[in-house]
């Protein structure tokens, strides 16, 4: 990739014009709320599943799926997690169901909607399947983590067992985790469609990143940073610094991945939080306004972080 600095936003710009636009419309009244509600609605519930469906049926399970490469990713997520979770109690006071709400929100990069078609405009559609590879274990391995410790960690909590069943739950009626669990017994047991089927699946799965996109700008509008400012500051830090930082010293340093997957876990992890942030603490009613305010603030600065670390992995030989 070119190491100049304008051809960097050029790549990024496109994909945060997208956002800007969904942002817009529904600022100006151009799209009624429930238009986004609807855009969003269908990225989520088909779109974005028949996507990873898509992916994950034609994905090369064996050259993807590098242990290294998940304990890259997520060694740095988990490690946001916890420095929030401990940073929100131990500085700001936080309570423990709020703390671990904080530390969902720098747990989940919005590694999907906007980690995808970031690294298909830098690097191209052929550059995406280590993203793939992370996104496979993403949602559950997270809701996993979030929800076992908010139960665990509330007075009125479940017990183990009855945890364990709301984290099932959870992750399995999530139709992100439906798409890709589909997909993947497709791939191994070698089941092909009819190329009709297919082509239509490829019409939707192209769909999912520009609605998703005009729909996030638009669900951007329902946040203000008025509520966990100083929280939140610490979730955009972690998640648009520290994760990328820690996996990037693993992933290129310490285990020497294949340029390919450096890049593709690096720039996914200089994601912002995801909305899933914002849905999580919504869920527990917990510091929701806090993971508002870290949503909309993260996007923002990632305009120029993202920038950064593509430039950084371009310095770096990347």
């Amino acid at each position: 990739m070119n190491a100049d600095p304008f051809f960097v936003l050029e790549t990024i710009i496109p994909v945060f014009f997208v956002v800007a636009a969904g942002w817009f419309c529904r600022k100006t009244n151009i799209l009624a709320d429930g238009v986004t509600t609807g855009l969003l609605s269908f990225t989520t519930q088909l779109a974005a599943p028949v996507l990873l469906f898509d992916a994950m049926y034609g994905l090369d399970i064996g050259s993807a799926f590098d242990p290294l490469l998940l304990i890259s990713f997520y060694a740095g997520a988990i490690s946001c997690f916890a420095l929030a979770a401990i940073g929100a109690r131990r500085i700001f006071g936080a309570r423990p169901g709020e703390s671990i709400a904080i530390g969902f929100a720098a747990l989940f990069s919005n590694s999907l909607l906007l980690g995808v078609p970031i690294t298909a405009q830098a690097y191209g559609e052929d550059a995406l399947a280590a993203n793939f590879a992370i996104l496979a274990i993403h949602a559950p391995l997270c809701y996993l983590i979030g929800i076992t410790a908010m139960e665990l960690s509330r007075a009125d909590g479940r017990g183990l067992a009855a945890t364990a069943k709301v984290t099932a739950r959870a992750m399995f009626r999530n139709a992100l985790t439906i798409g890709i669990v589909i997909g993947f017994a497709f791939n191994l047991t070698g089941v092909r469609l009819p190329s009709a089927i297919e082509a239509g699946v490829d019409m939707i799965a192209r769909a999912a990143l520009p609605v998703a996109l005009f729909g996030l700008g638009g669900a951007l509008t329902r946040y203000r940073l008025r509520e966990g400012i100083g929280p939140a500051i610490m979730i955009a830090g972690l998640a648009l610094f520290v994760h990328p930082a820690v996996t990037f010293a693993l992933s290129a340093g310490l285990f020497d991945l294949p340029e390919g997957m450096v890049r593709s876990a690096t720039v996914t992890a200089s994601m912002p939080p995801g909305v899933n942030g914002y849905i999580f603490a919504a869920m527990y009613a917990r510091a929701v306004g806090t993971a508002a305010s870290a949503v909309l603030l993260a996007t923002g600065l990632s305009v120029l972080t993202i920038s950064a670390w593509l430039l950084i992995l371009d310095a770096a030989g990347y």
